[in-house]
């Protein structure tokens, strides 16, 4: 293909630019319930989060990343002129990376899928056909929209009610945390590990389906007891008061939110990671192969490595402003409460990044953080904010397709302009 190395150029600098708006934006869905509970402090976040979203990002952010370059579009149709696809996919990475940027600036915690999605599907519809989107898979992506966030919901408030219910209206919370904190202790270790092994390991060496079980289970069995027998022995309620055995079992969940974040942080880098090189990964397959756009490789692990970077360095530059909104603006957060949104959260999100659907990280979270919110009545939420975060994620899609276009023809027409297409 014509010019090669500057459409390589393009995709990479535009891809990195959405890598760093999905850090910037969607970093709170991992991060805001932590911060916002004061489970950890903003730099203890952002260290786990480097760490956790790089790994998600990586080891198994490979079948969303799929979704995103060939699923939502019939290349087939660009089969003549693939340059049009490739301009198509440069004007998404910089449509969803401006309109990222703006709503991060502002604070807003908008979706970073549906900036991307609104963008493909936007430059599909007006510069190759209506019949180039693939609708039925557009349509099951939809639904995963909304059913994620109501998983996500259900599950923080069974949580939190099961929270509340064995341990804090308890005569005494501190024994009955001993006797219930393993169990989430297991499911915490076991979502990290089952898809550290069925996500990650995969990629290297294919297990038996009984590997696939059974490694999760014992490196589960044995964190977990390890946590619990080293944290039980101080879980003391002599002499404490009501209030002061509360204060002591959210300490406990204070400590399982390091691994609630881990596992949120390792979700999100999963599934968000194919906004910034799903289209990025496109245009590399149809430049190497000069122009056969039906030819879909496997997602080089530079790609992925570009856009976990980005997402680390948007990550540590804006991520803060996002982080506010989600952690203390819609509920008041508790180390418990947090616990049961994070963990909803990372299940529900890392089911779809195993069934390689993109979901809204941002939507689930929301989803989660209201469930917990509904445990103590409507009262408890900021319906305001609430309101504008709705609102916000209304206009992100039609923004995406619409920045997609400009950019589009504004790519078209500069390569004309200079004789390079």
């Amino acid at each position: 293909m014509d010019h090669a190395s500057l459409l390589l150029g393009l995709a990479v600098a535009f891809g990195f630019i959405m890598a760093w708006g999905v850090g910037a934006n969607d970093v709170a869905n991992a991060m805001g319930t932590s911060v916002g509970s004061k489970a950890l402090t903003l730099r203890q976040a952002i260290i786990i989060a480097i760490i956790f979203e790089l790994l998600g990002a990586f080891f198994a952010g490979g079948q969303v990343t799929d979704t995103i370059r060939s699923q939502i579009v019939d290349v087939s149709f660009f089969a003549s002129d693939p340059i049009k696809l490739v301009f198509g996919m440069l004007a998404s990475l910089l449509a969803g990376g401006t309109w990222l940027i703006l709503a991060s600036y502002q604070g807003w915690p908008v979706s970073t899928t549906h900036s991307i999605i609104g963008a493909v599907v936007g430059f599909a519809c007006v510069c190759g056909d209506w019949h180039a989107i693939q609708w039925l898979k557009v349509g099951q992506i939809v639904l995963s929209w909304v059913g994620t966030p109501v998983m996500a919901l259900v599950l923080a408030y069974l949580l939190f009610s099961s929270v509340q219910r064995l341990i804090f209206r308890s005569f005494r919370p501190v024994e009955q945390a001993k006797k219930h904190v393993l169990w989430y202790v297991f499911a915490v270790v076991y979502i990290i590990a089952y898809n550290l092994v069925t996500l990650g390991l995969e990629r290297f060496y294919v297990l038996s389906p009984w590997l696939e079980l059974s490694l999760p289970l014992a490196f589960s069995i044995f964190c977990s007891l390890g946590i619990y027998f080293t944290y039980s022995q101080s879980m003391i309620s002599e002499g404490l008061r009501r209030r002061q055995q509360f204060a002591k079992v959210e300490q406990v969940f204070a400590l399982l939110m390091i691994f609630t974040a881990a596992a949120m942080a390792f979700a999100h880098g999963s599934n968000d990671v194919a906004n910034a090189v799903g289209p990025l990964a496109a245009v590399v397959d149809i430049v190497m192969t000069k122009g056969d756009v039906m030819a879909v490789g496997h997602v080089s692990s530079w790609v992925l490595g570009l856009g976990a970077l980005g997402i680390v360095l948007g990550l540590t530059t804006w991520g803060y402003k996002v982080i506010a909104t989600i952690g203390n603006n819609i509920t008041q957060l508790t180390p418990s409460r947090g616990f049961a949104a994070q963990l909803a959260t990372s299940s529900a999100v890392i089911l779809a990044s195993s069934l390689g659907m993109p979901v809204s990280t941002t939507h689930t979270m929301v989803g989660a953080v209201l469930g917990v919110g509904f445990t103590r009545g409507i009262g408890a939420l900021n319906v305001r904010v609430v309101r504008s975060i709705f609102m916000s994620w209304v206009v992100t899609l039609p923004a995406g397709a619409v920045l997609a276009v400009v950019y589009y023809y504004i790519l078209e027409f500069s390569f004309r302009s200079l004789g390079l297409s």
